[in-house]
């Protein structure tokens, strides 16, 4: 599959890719998990990457490094995907 069929699967621009990249990463960072580890716990055991971080992306996009983890993580709190 080349990545931009990749994009038009997932229905996301480059911008949010990238931007979803940028989250998975500083959380498994603040988590002390892989990549791969938080991906999954996004998309497999939630579906917080497609319900949130990408349609949310024009807003969160806006927000400071911090502050975008620290929601990620209170949401995958609430899904108890977290402690």
């Amino acid at each position: 599959m080349t990545p931009i069929n990749t994009l038009k699967q997932l229905n996301c621009t480059r911008k949010e890719l990238d931007f979803a990249v940028f989250c998975i990463e500083n959380v498994a960072e603040k988590l002390g998990k892989s990549g791969d580890e938080v991906y999954n716990m996004l998309t497999e055991k939630s579906d917080i990457l497609d319900s949130y971080i990408i349609p949310c992306y024009d807003v969160l996009h806006t927000q400071g490094k911090s502050y975008i983890v620290n929601d990620i993580l209170d949401y995958m709190k609430e899904e108890g995907l977290v402690e």
